[in-house]
């Protein structure tokens, strides 16, 4: 992944509100939301919900399919899997230490 765009995606995220609607889409998974439903999960004016999904658009992480007069948003997985990736690749790369094993409950 480009440097330019992980900081463009992690800049949108980094606002709250957007951070709150893009959760929201990726816990709705394949299928995404509605603007409409979208809305009223969040509580939040259209407009500003507007706002803040173009943002999320614009940067990768979100896309809108138009369904006759409805519009579908879903979270861009793929998207979300190359920054999330891009955070974890190299952890502890320079330290040359084993990555830290996750200690299961039981």
């Amino acid at each position: 992944m480009i440097i330019e765009k992980a900081a463009k995606q992690l800049e949108a995220l980094g606002n709250a509100t957007r951070l709150q609607v893009y959760r929201t889409l990726v816990r709705a998974g394949d299928g995404g939301l509605p603007v409409g439903r979208l809305q009223e999960k969040l509580g939040i004016p259209a407009s500003t919900l507007s706002h803040h999904l173009q943002r999320l658009i614009v940067t990768g992480l979100v896309t809108q399919e138009r369904q006759a007069t409805t519009l579908i948003c879903r979270a861009n997985y793929p998207a979300m899997t190359s920054l999330v990736g891009f955070l974890v690749d190299e952890c502890c790369a320079d330290a040359g230490c084993a990555p830290h094993e996750v200690e299961t409950a039981g």
